[in-house]
Parts: C-alpha cells; sequence; structure tokens
C-alpha cells in the first residue's frame, strides 16, 4: 500500500466501524432523526453522531443539514433534562452549510482535534520511565476520582464539570465492562492518565482523556501509558487504536506510528437558565 491508499484504508475502517451507535455505548438513551443518532448521557449530556448527512439517498444540501440541526436541537430542547449537547463534526465528511447551521441554532466550536488510527502493535512497546514512577491499572473509586482531578486540572475543568463526569464514569465501571482507567504515579500522586475503551463488534479500542501534569512531560511518561493501553488493546483482541489528539499527543503518536486521517471538531450547545 502506498501511504495514501494506508491512510484511505484507516479513513474507511473509521468511518464504518466508529461511528453511529458505536460512538455511543454507554447511552441511557439513542433514538434516530434520518441519518443521526442522537444519544443522551447520565447528568443531562447529548451527543448527536453519524456516518453521512445524506438525506433519503439524497447527497447532503445546505436546506436538508439546516433542517437536520434544526430537528436534533428541537429533540434536545423537548427533554428539559439535557443541559448540554455536542455536535461532533468531522473535516472530511460532506456537510454544506453545517458550521453556518450550527452557528445559527446557538452551538459554539471548541478546538479542532486530529482524528488518530493505527496499529495497536506501533504503540506496544517497552518505554523507560522515570525513577519511583509506575504504570498501573486502577478500579477503585478513590484512585479513579483521583485520576479525574489530576485531568481536571490539566484541561482546566471547572468543579462542577469534574464532578459530573467523575460520576459518569464511575456509573459506568460500576454497570459496564467496556472501559479501563489508567495512571502514571510518581510517590502516590497522579501525573499522568488516560482511558482504553474497547469498542465491541469493532476492531478498535480508543485511547481517551490522555493528560500529563505540565512538570511531568516530556520524560517519556504518556508514551509508557499508551504503551501499557496498546497492550490491553491487543490482549482484547482489538487491531487498531484511534484517539482525538490535542496538539500534546499528537506528535507523541504520531513518532509512534499512528495516521492523522482527519479533523474532528466539537460544536456545543448549552440549555439556558
Amino acid at each position: 500500500m502506498t501511504d495514501a491508499a494506508s491512510t484511505s484504508a484507516l479513513l474507511h475502517a473509521y468511518d464504518t466501524q466508529l461511528r453511529e451507535e458505536a460512538e455511543v455505548p454507554s447511552a441511557v438513551e439513542v433514538a434516530r432523526l434520518g441519518p443521526l443518532v442522537l444519544a443522551t448521557f447520565l447528568g443531562g449530556r447529548g451527543f448527536i453522531s453519524y456516518r453521512h448527512l445524506d438525506v433519503d439517498r439524497r447527497p447532503a444540501a445546505e436546506d436538508s443539514v439546516r433542517e437536520l440541526v434544526a430537528g436534533a436541537l428541537a429533540h434536545y430542547e423537548a427533554d428539559p433534562q439535557v443541559v448540554r449537547v455536542e455536535w461532533k463534526t468531522r473535516g472530511h465528511d460532506h456537510a454544506p452549510g453545517l458550521h453556518e447551521a450550527l452557528l445559527a441554532h446557538g452551538f459554539t466550536p471548541d478546538e479542532p482535534e486530529s482524528v488518530m488510527v493505527g496499529d495497536a502493535r506501533l504503540l506496544a512497546v517497552d518505554v523507560d520511565l522515570p525513577v519511583g514512577v509506575v504504570v498501573r491499572q486502577v478500579t477503585d473509586e478513590g484512585d479513579v476520582r483521583a485520576m479525574m482531578r489530576m485531568q481536571a486540572e490539566v484541561f482546566g475543568d471547572a468543579a462542577e464539570r469534574e464532578a459530573e463526569m467523575a460520576e459518569q464514569i464511575l456509573h459506568r465501571l460500576r454497570t459496564r465492562d467496556d472501559m479501563e482507567m489508567w495512571v502514571a504515579e510518581a510517590d502516590g500522586q497522579v501525573v499522568s492518565a488516560g482511558r482504553l475503551e474497547p469498542v465491541a463488534g469493532t476492531e478498535f479500542a480508543g485511547l481517551w482523556g490522555g493528560a500529563t501534569l505540565p512538570q511531568w512531560r516530556g520524560r517519556g511518561i504518556y508514551r509508557a501509558l499508551t504503551a501499557a493501553r496498546a497492550r490491553s488493546a491487543l490482549a482484547h483482541g482489538k487491531r487498531y487504536l484511534n484517539s482525538d489528539s490535542t496538539e500534546f499527543s499528537r506528535p507523541i503518536l504520531e513518532r509512534a506510528g499512528l495516521v492523522k486521517v482527519s479533523t474532528t471538531t466539537p460544536y456545543e450547545w448549552t440549555r439556558r437558565a
């Protein structure tokens, strides 16, 4: 395969295996609106996924895209428990007028990230850690909350958002078996962390929530944490890893052999009081 063909094959695997219902395994409710999957999660969070925006076998057009955005928002507005909705766009999608339609309906774009995909074996390598640093999987509530506090500090999340995410994560760990929490610790302090989410019925496991305290970056800790998750993914029988990566983690994954196949930009709507 040429590099271009390889990237195209990875993107095809991503599109066909990881979108729609496969993207929202822990949702408490899922509805359909044409090509859209409208998921609702604990804590009043909505999430919109799709593989394309075509309607009735007609290619997406500006007017049909506007109707989909309006219909999706009306679905969530009708549920007073939903306070926040994310519409996750991808840079390679055919979506005429989507940006403008989302803005017109009160959605705000966040920073774009790189969609990274690659062979898990490329990341499952031995990495030397600084003296005193250990990498391990955590399951106890206290460990998970410590992990979430560190991630919230790195990402700049408000205390309310941190508490909400912690409750969602803990609920999923108690009720499902499709997520692993991994940390790197130094003298008992969580200095780096991330999740592994094997996706049932696919060849993929996702790398999510990767974060490292600024003073601990550049020492190979995130690479070691990623390698541990890659080994676990292989043990689950997964071939590929995927991640939506910031500019902190993208170069690390690229050096390991993962490929940027697209970009993703989340647009968020928040219910007004």
